[in-house]
């Protein structure tokens, strides 16, 4: 199936055939290749949006995550006819990235890749609001990451070490 990536911001230029690629090996190494993701590169304006009307958050974050399907951790959808087979939705906030990136140092397009990783995991109902949680998402990224970086040559990792 396939990965449909969508520039919607022009604040920020994104090299999207290596991102749309790195969503496709992350995508395989959760077990999920024959679902379809959508993935979109938005603006502060564009996130500042989505994060209010959704979690009543109304401030640019750097991803949001749209599952069309309810699953249990980890666990991959069972689609019931051929529409069915869609993981969702992954907003990136490349804007807001690209500015924390510009403070920090870090390399922009490996910081892309690690948050679709991130909100790749939220659509298999990976959360991190509490330690255990957290330590259950973490393990997964570094697990795919791993994957990715073995396939690549890459040394991508979770951004999210310290958070609890």
């Amino acid at each position: 199936m396939s990965v449909v990536l969508r520039n919607a911001q022009k604040a920020v230029p994104v090299r999207r055939a290596p991102l749309r690629r790195a969503v496709c090996v992350l995508r395989a190494a959760l077990g999920a290749s024959r679902f379809d993701v959508g993935l979109v590169c938005a603006g502060n304006g564009l996130m500042r949006r989505l994060n209010g009307a959704y979690r009543q958050r109304p401030e640019p974050t750097d991803v949001l995550s749209f599952p069309f399907h309810e699953v249990a951790v980890g666990e991959l959808p069972r689609p019931r006819c051929r529409d069915e087979y869609n993981l969702g939705d992954i907003f990136l906030g490349v804007e807001y990235i690209h500015q924390q990136c510009r403070a920090t140092g870090e390399d922009f397009d490996g910081v892309l890749v690690v948050t679709a990783a991130h909100g790749l995991c939220h659509l298999l109902g990976y959360q991190h609001n509490t330690k255990s949680n957290w330590q259950q998402m973490y393990q997964k990224e570094v697990e795919i990451l791993e994957e990715l970086n073995r396939l690549t040559g890459t040394s991508l990792r979770p951004l999210t070490a310290g958070l609890f």
